[in-house]
């Protein structure tokens, strides 16, 4: 078994059984200026013609992308599942999507201007990182931009912090068959990681920017966002029905009388351009 089989075997199963659970879970949070992290990413790229989506699960990004015309658009992702709801989505329908590895990328050399990824590269691109890169900058045109976002901490204080406290204990305690394998490669959660990381392949310094999301609203739809965690796919259904009681009651004291619960997360806007 190669080093990346367990991780890439666990998200495919996961994402067999929630192929829209990235959407789902963020696509409804809004940075200050009112946009969700899929459209900040989105406007990263303007302009460009020929863009690539790494990681693109249901096709929410690629419909983004798609609203600005003549753009020729391609996705890859693990799951034949989430590329399934991402072909049912009519805007990017001329797209090319495919399975596939983000380490073996069935593109042409230099066939795209820009590279997005969406929480991909620090979650399901996995382990491999150093030939993830490579790919990336064999698929990229001389000049052409790779911009993702990736997943930081909560925002201080908030329910999404209280959820991860809950979350690690129902794992602590869980037994080791309901732990997830591990994901990813911690270089590409850090500005410096990500140098690191793209520099050797030709890229030049990596622009890093932190957003605030809101996922704040009534306790029952902070919920579904935070229980798409990867975290929770193993554990049984007694023990996320437990995790889903101590939330509700953990962030009791920040329901405001209209029932809502303050939530956010921030996520860092990440681009290079490929010399």
């Amino acid at each position: 078994m190669t080093k990346s089989a367990a991780p890439e075997d666990f998200l495919r199963a996961f994402h067999t059984e929630r192929p829209a659970v990235t959407a789902e879970a963020l696509g409804s949070g809004r940075a200050p200026d009112g946009r969700s992290s899929y459209q900040l990413l989105c406007d990263e790229v303007a302009g460009y013609r020929r863009v690539l989506d790494l990681g693109c699960g249901d096709g929410l990004l690629l419909e983004l992308l798609a609203r600005d015309e003549g753009r020729l658009l391609a996705g890859v992702d693990l799951s034949p599942e989430s590329l399934a709801a991402a072909r049912r989505r009519p805007a990017p329908a001329g797209a090319r999507l495919a399975v596939g590895r983000a380490q073996e990328l069935p593109f042409a050399d230099g066939g795209f201007d820009a590279c997005v990824s969406h929480l991909a590269l620090m979650l399901m691109l996995m382990n491999e990182i150093d030939q993830v890169a490579a790919e990336i900058a064999r698929v990229l045109a001389p000049g052409g931009l790779l911009a993702c976002a990736v997943g930081g901490g909560p925002v201080g204080g908030e329910a999404f912090e209280r959820f991860g406290r809950l979350l690690r204990r129902a794992v602590d305690e869980a037994p080791a068959s309901s732990r997830v394998p591990s994901l990813g490669d911690r270089r590409t959660r850090s500005r410096a990681g990500l140098d690191e990381v793209l520099r050797p392949v030709g890229f030049g310094p990596v622009r890093w920017r932190s957003v605030p999301i809101d996922l704040g609203g009534p306790v029952a739809r902070v919920w579904d966002s935070l229980s798409g965690f990867y975290e929770l796919g193993p554990l049984d259904a007694a023990a996320v029905a437990r995790l889903r009681e101590d939330f509700f009651a953990d962030v009791a004291d920040l329901t405001t009388p209209e029932g809502t619960v303050p939530c956010g997360f921030t996520v860092h806007l990440a681009s290079a351009r490929l010399r």
